[in-house]
């Protein structure tokens, strides 16, 4: 049986309610730890490829803005040379290149807003993940089953952390923040 149909139904998604009539809750558990972690694993290719299509038209916006100050000089090279035909002609070109670039920026912008909608779902589905892996400790704890991990679980490499650099960064400054208001 398969729990999830979208990353959101996971993020969206009552463990307790799930597992409430569930025949065997921890074998329930695992299965949808493994459903999450395969959502978590597409959840984070799908973060590097906007990442890496947000870079790209950056580079080419950049390309572009170096374009249009070339042509501007070549502009005002052929205007020192007493050729305004050329000038002309070099201008008619930064205008296009422009024209180009504004139609890239309003993509970077788009693409900045995927790249952090994808991320902020990505960051919500680790928090899921967690969730129900403490989850599954409590209920073969109820079940006094030893925490060791199954062959299939142990058989998956677990990342060292679901917590990111800069969500460990934003932790130790939030932690910062509540030492300061509580004179510590």
């Amino acid at each position: 049986m398969s729990y999830f149909s979208r990353l959101t139904d996971i993020v969206t998604c009552n463990l307790t309610h799930l597992l409430e009539n569930a025949d065997d809750p921890i074998q329930e558990i695992e299965q949808i730890i493994a459903e999450m972690k395969e959502g978590l694993a597409g959840a984070n290719r799908s973060v590097k490829t906007a990442t890496s299509n947000e870079r790209a038209i950056q580079q080419e916006l950049e390309e572009h803005q170096q374009q249009i100050f070339q042509w501007k000089e070549a502009a005002k090279n052929a205007l020192a040379m007493g050729d305004e035909a050329e000038a002309r002609n070099s201008l008619v070109r930064k205008q296009e290149i422009e024209d180009l670039k504004a139609g890239l920026e309003q993509q970077h912008r788009a693409a900045v807003a995927t790249r952090e909608h994808l991320t902020t779902t990505l960051h919500a589905l680790e928090a899921r993940l967690a969730e129900a892996r403490r989850k599954q400790v409590e209920l073969t704890q109820q079940a006094g089953i030893s925490t060791a991990p199954t062959e299939e679980v142990a058989a998956a490499p677990e990342p060292e952390s679901t917590v990111t650099p800069s969500r460990s960064e934003q932790i130790d400054s939030e932690l910062a923040e509540l030492k300061r208001e509580l004179g510590q």
